[in-house]
């Protein structure tokens, strides 16, 4: 049985999907995961590309490796902006108290 061009690239993506969606799952930093899920998010277009269904990997490469990644920072660094916020206001009132 000889495999053509197409069924070898069509393995190779789900292969790598195999490999990218564990670690995905097993990252624990939130920035980590952020790459680790663009990353997925990359390969699972050029799996639908390879699979051939060009009008899902487009919607997979601006939502999933685009526009989604970079939600996810903006949030974080709102979520960190936030919560030195929060910091400063209870030592500003511990202070406050004390003297």
């Amino acid at each position: 049985m000889t495999l053509d061009a197409e069924t070898v690239l069509q393995l190779g993506a789900l292969g790598a999907l195999v490999v990218v969606g564990p670690v995905v799952v097993l990252t624990r930093a939130p920035r980590a995961q952020v790459i680790a899920f663009t990353c997925y998010g990359l390969l699972f277009g050029l799996a639908c590309l390879a699979f051939q269904a060009p009008d899902v990997a487009l919607a997979q490469f601006v939502v999933g490796a685009v526009a989604l990644p970079i939600l996810v920072l903006l949030t974080l660094a709102r979520m960190r902006r936030h919560q030195e916020e929060a910091d400063a206001t209870r030592a500003r009132l511990k202070k406050e108290r004390q003297g």
